[in-house]
């Protein structure tokens, strides 16, 4: 099986804001570890906090996670400009789907955003929105997680 994104990009920071408002974009939905918040840290890097700030008044904005710990997810929630869900179950879409529905948006007028191809990209292509797979927000990971990344994105067809 192979997954195509809508977007392939290097990282967060290279999203391209203006053009997705252009193509009706209202809600971004972001993974939450190793794509906005480095893994299990319950920590925003600063310039992650700054580059939020540019677009969060344009988008409706959420963070959904896989991550089953109610006590990381509710820490992340206290300190995010967004809500935060966890226990999503990606790539099964239904937890995007009830909070796209909430916000009154259209999964056409969504983009997931994620690291991971066969949960991230695989759950917006299943609900129906935009993807966007980028890297890892930290470029330091460890050797076991950079080999699954790897084979992981082996699925990824440019």
């Amino acid at each position: 099986m192979f997954l195509k994104p809508d977007y392939n990009l290097n990282n967060i920071y290279e999203i391209d804001f203006a053009k997705l408002k252009e193509q009706g974009i209202k809600c971004v939905m972001f993974d939450l570890d190793s794509t906005v918040m480095v893994s299990k840290s319950a920590t925003f890097l600063p310039e992650t906090v700054e580059w939020f700030n540019t677009f969060l008044k344009d988008f409706e904005v959420a963070i959904i996670s896989n991550n089953k710990s109610d006590e990381y997810i509710q820490n992340v929630a206290k300190i995010a400009p967004c809500r935060v869900m966890g226990r999503a179950d990606k790539p099964n879409p239904n937890v995007m789907k009830s909070y796209l529905e909430s916000v009154g948006i259209e999964p056409s007028c969504a983009v997931m955003v994620g690291d991971r191809p066969l949960t991230d990209i695989l759950a917006g292509k299943l609900l129906g929105c935009k993807t966007i797979l980028v890297g890892s927000i930290n470029p330091s990971e460890n050797l076991p997680t950079r080999f699954v990344r790897a084979l992981e994105r082996s699925t990824v067809r440019r």
